[in-house]
Parts: structure tokens; C-alpha cells; sequence
């Protein structure tokens, strides 16, 4: 697992959160801390997948990314991308939570509400608009409190006009989060108890919960989601409209854009009867192994050892007391716990990843190779396992590696050009090499994902000059050096 900071656009976001207030004004773009683990996103991406089929979505075609915040909270932000924060997945007590959660924002992302943001706004501002030429009169005629009251009026009527929006645009996403998890043949119990987590939640903080509370949300009261889940839940024929009551109070006035981007979808592809148990029961222990290992990972020590205490040797406490005793350089008693997981699962690549790392952050460099390479091999190369290789082979600073550590990162970068990590890496290769152009090329793509546009720049201009014009490499270190100075651009912009 390993962490990087990347600049994650949240200009406008479609949040799970009980206690998410939607601004009128858009949020800056903020860094974000990605957590990256080949095991944790291949477990979401087969969560979230027959959900897609449900929307009549492809396989693949939306992901999710996982980030290191501990409030529990998802969101989309544009694009076909779902973020959970790591709180979220602490805070769940099964993958079927989370897939609740998933089919929520999924539902935001087909229903367009990102890009439709400005039919909400449109009214709002609107509101505003007229309530400050009023102001403007009644301050012309002499009346100064009175034109402060009107503009105040007109401020709180805009706020409500985009909450109310906003709630509407909430149950719709909960309406097909419904019509997903029904058609997917995923139990909606998990929805339930996680929102039953989020009531919890909003009486341990005195969240008001009377009906005169929900005009300033911007999310239904989540007692009445609640309700309305259970009832859709055990219908025969969910809606996958929001609520009538909730529609009528934004419908007036709201002026629809259309040129408002829909994602295409085909024709949903439903399960005839409910995801089978030994399907859900090994999903189910893979999300315990995921939880676990990022707890571990995050965690002080002492508070991992404390949650999986020594007597319990079930996987997920090896996975999380392994990580524990590594962050502690406990090597032996780090390698104990991998060892007891690869007896229980010889050819799981994971486990074995995991004591590759163990074995090549302690220092034991040439020890840590067999474990990588099996990793490696059993997942079929996946990219950020085949990065960790690349990484070791580097290393091991001996050149007889240079061959297939080229060929192992190029390979990794070539599936996933988002791994910072292994970019890095070949650079360092091709440094090594004296292949200086692709070095700095290298360098530029891992600057430009970690939030580095100044120097992503300098490199991208340094390898332009030195690579042969028109070559594909030359094409792309002109693209990175256009993003950089987008990137810097806006950010003069903001100050």
C-alpha cells in the first residue's frame, strides 16, 4: 500500500456525507492524499462492477479511488471517478455497506448531477439578482434597514432554492442506489445500517432531526431516507424518481441546460435472483482483509495491536498486526504474520506482496526479489505489485537488473500512467542508463501527478529539448509542459 498527494478537482462535489453543505460558490481545488494498494482496488472495482451492469454501464467504467482522510464521507467530483475516504471504510462493518454507498454515488454520476449543478445555481442566483435590485430601490427611497432586509431575505431564499435542489438531487441518487443494489441482486441491508451509522452519527453532534430542520440541508433529513429506503426496498417496483414532495418545491423556475452531459448507458443487465451466499461470503472476507490492512497501515502501532490483539489469528488480524510490527521495524515478527498468511493461501499475491515490502524496506533487498516476482507473476502484472518489483530490482544496484527492471516498470506505467511511484523508478532506470531525455520524462509525469507543476515544467522542457522532434516522447513531454503551465496558470489565478 502506499500513499501519494495528488491535486484531486473539487469544484463541485455530490457528497454521502450527513453533514456535507453545498456552498454556493465552488470549492477550490484541493490535495488530496491517494491511498494506492492493488489488493484494496481490485477488491472495489469488483464491488462496484455488477452495479455498473445494473445502470447498463460497462465493467470498468467508472472506478473508485480510495483517500487517506479518516471523516466518513464518498463523493464524485466530475468525470467517472468515485472517491470513499479511508474513515468510510473503517466506519463500515461489511462490503455491503460500502456497496450501498457505491450505488448512491453511482447514482449521482448517472443522473448527470454534476453538470447539472448550474440548473440549481441558475434559480439561485437568480433569487439573489432580484433581491438586490429590490435592495438597490428601497436604498434609492431612503429606507437603508429595510433595503439590508430585503437583501438578507433574498440571500437565505437563494441558499434554500439550491438546498432544496440539492435534496432533490440527494433522493434521486437514493432512488437508484435502490434500482441498482435490486437489480445487481445485492441485499440492501447494508444500505440501511450504514445510514442508521450516519443518524447515529448526527445525534451524537445534536444534528436537529425536526421537519423544520431539513429547509437548511442539503441532504433529506436521514430519518426520512431511511424510511423511504426500507419502503422502496420492499416494494416490488422501487421508483427511481426522488419523492414527489421533494420535487415540487425546485421544479418551478429551474432552468435545464441542454447541453447537460447524461453518461451513455445501454440496457441495464439484471441478476434473475440475489447474489449467491458463497459469492457474497467470499466478498465479505475480502473487504475484512482489505479493512484490516488499512487500519494497519494507518494506524499508530499500539492502537492496530490493541483492535487485533495476538490471541486472534484469523487473517485480517495477521494482515493488520503485520503492518503494526513493520512500522515498529519488528522484522521477524512482521515476517511471522506473512508467513502465517501465505500458509493459509500459498498462491495469493497479495500476501505475498506484502512480504516483498517487508523484506525490501528492511533492507533485505536481494531476499525481497522471489516474493515480488511470484507476487508479480499471480496477479497477472498488475501494476503497482510490477512498480514494487521494478523498485526492488533498482535497489539491488546491480546492473545485471536494469534489463528487466526496465521491462517490468515500463510494462507498469504502460497499464496504469497514474502510478507515480513507478515512474520514478524507471527514471532512475534510465538514469542509470544515461538515457537522460527519458529520464527527465519520466520525472515530469511523476511531478505532474504529485501536485508539481513548477518542476514538472522544468523537466518537460529539459526532455523536449533533448528527445528527436515528432517522436511520440517529444509529443508527450509538449503535453505535460502545456498541463504544468495550465496548472500554474490557474493557481496565479487564485492568488
Amino acid at each position: 500500500m502506499r500513499q501519494l498527494v495528488r491535486p484531486i478537482a473539487r469544484l463541485i462535489t455530490r457528497s454521502m456525507a450527513a453533514f456535507a453543505v453545498l456552498a454556493l460558490a465552488a470549492q477550490p481545488v484541493a490535495a488530496q492524499s491517494v491511498l494506492r494498494d492493488a489488493e484494496t482496488e481490485e477488491l472495489l472495482q469488483d464491488m462496484l462492477d455488477p452495479l455498473l451492469e445494473a445502470a447498463g454501464m460497462n465493467p470498468g467504467q467508472v472506478d473508485v479511488v480510495l483517500l487517506n482522510d479518516s471523516s466518513i464521507n464518498a463523493f464524485v467530483a466530475g468525470g467517472q471517478r468515485i472517491y470513499i475516504h479511508s474513515g468510510l471504510i473503517n466506519a463500515a462493518d461489511s462490503a455491503n455497506e460500502v456497496q450501498g454507498v457505491l450505488a448512491h454515488e453511482l447514482g449521482h454520476i448517472t443522473g448527470g448531477h454534476i453538470n447539472r449543478f448550474s440548473e440549481g445555481a441558475s434559480k439561485a442566483t437568480s433569487i439573489t439578482l432580484l433581491s438586490a435590485l429590490l435592495a438597490a430601490a428601497a436604498a434609492a427611497a431612503g429606507g437603508g434597514e429595510a433595503a439590508m432586509g430585503v437583501l438578507a431575505a433574498g440571500q437565505q431564499a437563494a441558499m434554500g432554492s439550491f438546498l432544496a435542489f440539492s435534496r432533490v438531487q440527494e433522493a434521486s441518487a437514493d432512488a437508484a442506489m435502490v434500482s441498482y443494489l435490486k437489480c445487481s441482486g445485492i441485499s440492501g441491508d447494508g444500505a440501511v445500517a450504514f445510514f442508521r451509522k450516519l443518524q447515529n452519527l448526527e445525534y451524537r453532534h445534536n444534528v436537529r432531526q425536526g421537519d423544520d430542520a431539513e429547509f437548511s440541508r442539503s441532504h433529506p433529513l436521514t430519518g426520512n431516507r431511511i424510511q423511504r429506503l426500507e419502503e422502496s426496498l420492499a416494494s416490488d417496483t422501487p421508483s427511481d424518481s426522488p419523492p414527489a414532495d421533494l420535487v415540487t418545491v425546485v421544479t418551478e423556475g429551474v432552468d435545464v441546460d441542454p447541453q447537460t452531459e447524461v453518461i451513455p448507458r445501454g440496457a441495464a443487465s439484471c441478476r434473475p435472483t440475489q447474489q449467491p451466499e458463497a459469492e457474497t461470503a467470499a466478498l465479505e472476507a475480502r473487504f475484512a482483509n482489505a479493512k484490516a490492512k488499512l487500519f494497519g497501515y494507518l494506524a499508530e502501532p499500539e492502537r492496530t495491536l490493541d483492535f487485533y490483539p495476538v490471541n486472534v489469528t484469523d487473517e485480517p488480524a495477521h494482515y493488520a498486526r503485520a503492518y503494526a510490527y513493520h512500522k515498529q521495524a519488528l522484522v521477524d515478527r512482521a515476517l511471522a504474520e506473512t508467513d502465517a498468511l501465505i500458509a493459509s493461501e500459498p498462491e495469493n499475491p497479495y500476501f505475498l506482496e506484502l512480504k516483498g515490502q517487508i523484506l525490501l524496506e528492511s533492507g533485505r533487498v536481494d531476499d525481497s526479489l522471489p516474493p515480488l516476482r511470484e507476487a508479480t507473476r499471480l496477479s497477472g502484472s498488475n501494476p503497482l505489485i510490477a512498480g514494487m518489483l521494478g523498485h526492488a530490482l533498482v535497489a539491488t544496484e546491480d546492473p545485471a537488473n536494469l534489463d528487466e527492471a526496465e521491462q517490468v516498470l515500463r510494462a507498469a506505467v504502460g497499464r496504469d500512467r497514474e502510478n507515480p511511484f513507478a515512474w520514478y523508478q524507471l527514471g532512475v532506470v534510465y538514469g542509470k542508463r544515461g538515457d537522460i531525455p527519458r529520464a527527465r520524462l519520466a520525472s515530469a509525469e511523476q511531478q505532474i501527478m504529485s501536485g508539481q507543476p513548477q518542476l514538472a515544467l522544468s523537466s518537460a522542457e529539459a526532455a523536449e529539448a533533448r528527445l528527436p522532434a515528432g517522436s511520440p516522447d517529444w509529443l508527450r513531454a509538449q503535453d505535460i509542459a502545456l498541463q504544468a503551465r495550465a496548472q500554474l496558470e490557474r493557481a496565479r489565478d487564485r492568488n
